[in-house]
């Protein structure tokens, strides 16, 4: 090994590949030992995957703009959506340029060695950015959640009546969380007698569970609901209870502040929440270098090894906060019964698009970010799938997957060839690290439309390793207009959900795993809420996701899982989906419904109205993305209520204005001048933050030019992707802040 010079700094050269110093060491002290992998075998098995693999993967993004070239072609010589006595000519089109293949009669998934948490248990699921440990910490303990805290603290309790919180505990509101938590206990464990809302104690007998209610000893009604309890069973501190596979746990003690007022003594209601986790090194982080790679892929191994932990400040207390151990229960035969303790993570690792300098080939350029996430964090999960059963403090380790899989979801796929190629590349990583063939499932996004469109041919080819499919409304969106920017000017945004190829796409979604057999195999997976501090709204609305007959969708926080899990209390998912195996609720047609606009319908302040909504929250996103490296969080929109935003809502945002740029229904002087008057806007909103930097009024900064770019250059952008944009101004913005600090010190 030497070190070698390039344009993009000094790299140690190995294997006929130069590898960022920082992200070198890191594999060398930190990931290999106790992996299994010898250094030599990692090292020549990337850059074999590197050698092999890199030119089909530019061979696939040259056949994305190929594609949509001739589709741009297209939609010039045939503007406006495509008419019901057309749409057989559109279609034959893109099966001859090859947009569309040919569906197999029938799919088959097979895949193996799944955990009960993908395969059979449906619940909630976090998707987190990776590079914050105190977030990651926080969601892989997620798993279960105290649902007082959960109603308590969100606007699920109204405040009508004296039910504000305050600064103090609320007795009144707190009454209100009592009674809607018995609710939930009553629906999901109801009593052969009698109801939970008036129970005085709670004790376990021959029977199981036995609730004292006006004086009688009452049990469930379907007794194989009890799980088991700690304490003595005459008086336990925890019973814990199971419906539709989920856990849910009555906590005791007259003791403390809430249960001493409580007539059962139950100081608590905890659920279990989210089930799985997407550790995310994807959409939701701002990941540019070497450095910011390795911290998330260092986050990945500790979870991995059972030891991420992060010292959190909270309350004027300091504490470390780490991975929570397994539950432990004495169950119905006096045997100890063990819950999983933790979220069973998934990674996402980028999609096929981006490049990144932390590696350099044999000529010095920078290689396939996907290829390089594959192989580093599938070391990191060589930990868990060959560790022993004691954890680095001498105590049970704990382990993420108990099958010995590896979950990654793989994000911004197009059809099934770019499957093929993730296939092959999870090959190369099992074959170097020394797994097992289908060691790593794969999670496909169904998040854009050439894939959506071919989503069986996608499952055929992924049919031994598939784990996962979600769909991904704002991606599918952006890719939709991104697709059909030629065609002609795209619906308001407000609009775009009730456009007919969105409820196709989203029952297509469904139907295609479930006709492929992921019942008892797979998850099938809906997306974000996004509204993180409108729990009472999703608590309304997000049940429809179970009822669609997905096993998960996706929540913005801890809170919302502990929510959302009573969704699948309410919904039996298996039956659900048992309705719905065998059909197909949409057509092909529907899915590729173009959703052209008439912007005749919309007036001057209509107009206005979407291009300020859309600039503010581009610039909100950006500033955040570019100057301070956060990649998700809660932006403030244009009326001041927080969303979480992503890549996601950045790319169908920004490509909706190009959108509109490129018909003639805005002008660029009208998005310039909007520009800067949202973004005096965002800089009101962020007028709070002692270390942000105003976009206004020099509008020169990287954040600024960044929004700039993605709105009026967004027709030129790769499939209306954000990343080529913001990874080059957040990495200008990175070497002036070191400039600076360099200078100052």
């Amino acid at each position: 090994m030497s070190q070698a010079t390039s344009p993009y700094g000094s790299h140690v050269e190995v294997t006929g590949i130069r590898v960022h110093p920082v992200l070198h060491a890191f594999v060398r002290d930190e990931a290999l030992p106790g992996s299994g992998v010898e250094e030599a075998a990692f090292w020549s098995g990337l850059a074999s995957a590197l050698a092999d693999l890199a030119p089909r993967q530019r061979a696939l993004l040259a056949k994305r703009e190929e594609l949509q070239q001739t589709i741009d072609a297209w939609h010039r010589e045939h503007p406006g959506a495509v008419s019901e006595e057309h749409y057989a000519e559109y279609e034959s089109f893109l099966r001859e340029i090859g947009y569309l293949v040919e569906a197999p009669a029938s799919v088959e998934v097979v895949t193996a060695g799944v955990d009960a948490e993908v395969a059979t248990i449906a619940g909630p699921q976090l998707v987190v950015p990776l590079l914050n440990a105190r977030f990651a910490t926080n969601a892989v303990n997620a798993r279960w959640g105290s649902l007082y805290d959960a109603l308590y603290g969100s606007d699920v309790i109204d405040t009508a009546d004296g039910k504000a919180p305050g600064s103090s505990y609320n007795a009144k509101r707190g009454a209100a969380v009592v009674a809607r938590a018995r609710r939930f206990l009553d629906e999901s464990f109801p009593l052969d007698g009698g109801a939970h809302a008036d129970a005085t104690a709670y004790a376990v007998d021959d029977r199981g569970l036995a609730v004292t209610v006006d004086g009688q000893t009452r049990h469930l009604a379907d007794p194989e609901q009890y799980v088991g309890h700690r304490g003595d069973a005459s008086a336990p501190e925890a019973v814990v209870l199971r419906h539709h596979h989920l856990h849910a746990e009555i906590q005791v003690d007259r003791g403390a502040p809430i249960g001493e007022d409580d007539p059962a003594g139950v100081k608590d209601v905890v659920v279990e929440a989210a089930v799985t986790t997407i550790m995310d090194l994807e959409d939701s982080v701002a990941a540019v270098d070497a450095d910011d790679k390795t911290l998330g892929y260092r986050n990945w191994l500790h979870l991995m090894k059972g030891t991420l932990s992060e010292t959190v400040t909270k309350g004027g207390k300091t504490f470390t906060r780490a991975m929570n151990p397994d539950r432990v229960v004495t169950g119905r035969d006096g045997a100890e019964v063990t819950l999983p303790g933790r979220s069973v993570l998934f990674i996402r690792q980028v999609g096929h698009l981006m490049t990144t300098d932390a590696v350099l080939d044999g000529e010095g350029n920078p290689v396939p970010e996907g290829i390089l996430d594959a192989f580093v964090t599938g070391l990191g999960s060589a930990h868990d799938v060959r560790g022993g059963e004691t954890g680095a403090d001498g105590g049970p380790r704990l382990v993420n997957s108990h099958a010995g899989a590896m979950y990654a979801v793989k994000p911004k796929m197009h059809g099934p060839d770019e499957v093929r190629l993730t296939c092959d590349l999870f090959d190369r990583v099992e074959d170097a690290l020394g797994l097992a063939r289908h060691t790593v499932k794969v999670g496909i996004m169904d998040e854009e439309r050439r894939t959506s469109a071919n989503l069986a041919a996608c499952l055929e080819v992924a049919r031994e390793r598939v784990a996962f499919i979600n769909t991904g409304f704002l991606d599918r969106t952006g890719d939709e207009i991104h697709t059909d920017m030629e065609a002609g000017p795209v619906v308001r945004k407000a609009a775009m959900k009730s456009q007919s190829w969105i409820k196709a796409y989203e029952d297509a979604n469904v139907d295609a795993g479930l006709a492929a057999g992921f019942r008892g195999r797979a998850q099938i997976g809906k997306g974000m809420w996004a509204a993180p501090d409108e729990l009472a709204d999703m608590l309304e609305q997000k049940i429809g996701h179970p009822r669609a007959g997905a096993n998960t969708a996706w929540v913005p926080s801890p809170t919302a899982a502990t929510l959302h899990a009573l969704h699948y209390h309410q919904v039996d998912v298996a039956a659900r989906q048992e309705e719905l195996a065998g059909g197909r609720r949409g057509t092909l047609q529907q899915l590729l419904t173009i959703p052209v606009g008439d912007p005749g319908e919309w007036s001057e302040d209509d107009l206005q109205a979407e291009l300020d909504n859309n600039t503010q929250g581009v610039l909100g996103y950006v500033v955040r993305w570019v100057d301070a490296g956060v990649g998700c969080s809660k932006v403030p929109d244009i009326t001041g209520t927080a969303l979480m935003e992503d890549r996601a809502t950045c790319r169908i945002s920004s490509q909706h204005v190009a959108n509109w740029v490129r018909h003639g229904v805005v002008s660029t002087d009208q998005v310039e001048e909007t520009l800067r008057r949202m973004a005096a806007v965002v800089d009101e909103q962020n007028a709070g933050d002692s270390t942000y930097v105003a976009m206004a009024p020099s509008f020169d900064g990287q954040a600024f030019l960044a929004a700039r770019e993605l709105c009026l250059e967004g027709t030129d952008q790769p499939s209306g992707y954000t990343e080529p944009i913001l990874h080059r101004r957040r990495a200008a913005r990175k070497a002036e802040l070191a400039g600076a600090t360099s200078t100052s010190s």
